[in-house]
């Protein structure tokens, strides 16, 4: 399928030339965690798509975009009868398939309601059958310590102070499971390359439940670049990294060695402006694979640290 060729690249140079932080150093990085207003998240959008066949149309969103959103707020679904405009499409589109918020990657939009309900139908016996259609890559720090392997467990939204996060449950009970309190979730993972303490990881969620990847991560003692939400639930001693309960670690801004600070060109005042390394690289579809291109700042990051963009 179209996507990993011709098109992405052109929505490669389409995303380097619309998307925000043109400049090098940290301010690749500032630009993507600035909030866009709308005629610039469609331009960015226009120039991002990397699939148009039929009924189907896909691009790769920025991260920081949420799919839907309440009315007024900038969001995909707000943007799509102007992108429809914008791209000359005659029929309404409609989401199949698109990562979470501060996910960056491939979004698939169909302009025909039969094949968006197909599509997900697709998507759900896929899983059930024990495949995993949708592929992501991560930056982390930290390498595992299996090159690759499955991470499961439960998780569930638990109330902390005035603030709602996603918790591991190690050993979820009966009854919270009967209840669906808690669900256990499952990521496949392997290694793809390793550097001075950094590594990209393929990550293929079995399952799909909010923040999954970052906690899985976490739970890896590897948590991705840029996670902002749970990456202080990782602690070193002497180097070592250990696990740290949500009740226990504070939510904060990423902290990263001076030596990586170095490498990625940041301060540890500019370090909130890095935005979450995990990119929806890749779905399976009926007829074939679907491939989005990185963002910018995420190859960026890749030639910083020295690992492969490939």
């Amino acid at each position: 399928m179209a996507g990993a060729g011709g098109t992405g690249a052109a929505a490669a140079r389409g995303l380097a030339r619309l998307g925000p932080g043109a400049r090098g150093g940290s301010g690749v990085y500032m630009g993507w965690r600035q909030q866009l207003g709308p005629k610039e998240t469609l331009r960015l959008l226009e120039g991002s798509v990397v699939h148009r066949e039929g009924a189907l149309l896909a691009l790769s969103k920025p991260p920081g975009l949420p799919i839907l959103g309440r009315p007024g707020d900038l969001s995909l679904d707000a943007l799509l009868p102007a992108l429809r405009r914008r791209l000359g499409l005659a029929a309404e589109l409609h989401v199949v398939k698109a990562p979470a918020r501060e996910y960056s990657g491939l979004v698939l939009l169909s302009s025909c309601y039969h094949t968006t309900k197909k599509l997900q139908q697709f998507f759900t016996s896929a899983r059930q059958r024990g495949q995993y259609p949708a592929t992501y890559r991560a930056i982390t720090v930290g390498v595992p310590a299996e090159m690759e392997g499955e991470i499961s467990t439960g998780l569930c939204w638990q109330q902390q102070g005035d603030r709602a996060m996603v918790v591991p449950v190690p050993a979820p009970g009966r009854r919270s499971l009967a209840r669906k309190d808690v669900k256990i979730t499952l990521t496949r993972y392997r290694v793809l390359s390793a550097v001075g303490g950094c590594a990209v990881l393929q990550l293929q969620p079995r399952t799909a439940f909010p923040e999954q990847l970052q906690v899985h991560l976490t739970l890896l003692l590897c948590p991705a670049l840029g996670d902002h939400e749970h990456s202080s639930h990782v602690g070193r001693v002497l180097g070592v990294p250990f696990f740290l309960t949500p009740k226990t670690a504070l939510t904060r801004t990423q902290v990263l060695d001076e030596e990586l600070l170095s490498r990625l060109g940041l301060s540890p005042r500019q370090l909130h402006h890095l935005p979450l390394h995990i990119h929806l690289q890749e779905l399976v579809l009926p007829e074939g694979p679907l491939c989005a291109p990185p963002p910018p700042y995420f190859l960026h990051t890749l030639r910083c640290l020295g690992l492969p963009e490939h």
